[in-house]
């Protein structure tokens, strides 16, 4: 786990990408860049016939530094950090302080990755990668960037704090539809580590959350709710979605099995266990006893006057 801290004074636990990760993020990079570059090598071949020596080399040199550079630096740069290796092995770039990066940041890293990765084929992108604590290539450590881990096992994911109980079920209703996964992973991360922030830091990244939220939804807080338990509550309700859809499937499966069953067998149902939602949250099946049942969760949250 390497601990970022981001302008907002907010400690952000990223794990840094492993060497092997990388290597195949990178092999698939370059199985992209090297078809792209032979399919545009092989329509210049074809209409750049009748060019002489010198036009046929500014022609191959603009080429190259279109494809297997431009190109690179040009995703990276649109996708925030996020190449077709990189998407495909769950890895994302970026800035030291866990922001997104810019073009700044991908033009240092396709520029040093050229003698790193083309000219040395991928010797000093290693042994830098090796020898950095966090694995990071020297276009990363010139760039100021970091290839990070976005999927993270979901047993060491910190759990949401519950929303206030005045809050559950208020936005049962409520579209969840256009809210992108990263807002997502962003309100997350807040409510996670809300009670670390200063007061008036965390205050006002829940505000920023709250409009953007607000914004995907058609719903802004209630009158006198602060914006931490409107996060809260709006992630709960999503974590409520996918735990029943999760159950609805589980029990679909359970009759399709009950109907299955030759004479004389029966399937009985047990105590279902606690259904993972993809926030990390674990709710209780049927069967299994919420804990601290009979009481009031301790939110953290204070109701408004």
């Amino acid at each position: 786990m390497s601990e970022l801290v981001t302008g907002d004074a907010v400690v952000l636990g990223l794990r840094p990408a492993r060497l092997p990760s990388r290597a195949l993020a990178l092999a698939i990079d370059l199985v992209v860049v090297g078809t792209v570059f032979g399919l545009v090598a092989l329509g210049l071949a074809f209409a750049g016939g009748s060019l002489d020596d010198a036009a046929w080399a500014a022609v191959s040199v603009a080429a190259f530094l279109l494809v297997p550079v431009g190109g690179p630096i040009a995703v990276e740069t649109l996708s925030h950090g996020r190449s077709l290796g990189k998407l495909a092995c769950g890895l994302r770039v970026v800035r030291d302080d866990g922001g997104p990066i810019r073009f700044r940041h991908a033009l240092v890293r396709g520029a040093m990755g050229v003698v790193e990765i083309l000219l040395t084929f991928g010797v000093v992108a290693v042994i830098a990668s090796l020898v950095s604590a966090r694995g990071r290539r020297l276009g990363d450590v010139f760039a100021g960037t970091l290839v990070v881990r976005e999927r993270v096992p979901a047993g060491r994911a910190a759990a949401v704090p519950p929303p206030p109980p005045w809050l559950v079920g208020r936005f049962a209703g409520l579209d969840l539809s256009a809210v992108p996964d990263e807002l997502w992973l962003a309100v997350r991360q807040y409510l996670t580590r809300m009670h670390q922030l200063d007061a008036t830091v965390g205050r006002a990244m829940a505000e920023r959350l709250g409009v953007e939220v607000a914004a995907r939804t058609g719903a802004p807080p209630p009158p006198g709710v602060p914006a931490a338990a409107y996060l809260a509550a709006v992630v709960h309700e999503r974590q409520v979605r996918d735990a029943h859809r999760v159950w609805q499937a589980a029990r679909a499966d359970s009759v399709h099995g009950s109907a299955g069953a030759g004479p004389g067998q029966a399937t009985v149902p047990g105590p279902q266990a606690g259904v993972r939602t993809v926030d990390g949250a674990v709710r209780p099946g049927a069967g299994q006893a919420d804990e601290g049942a009979g009481r009031p969760p301790a939110t953290g949250f204070v109701p408004p006057a």
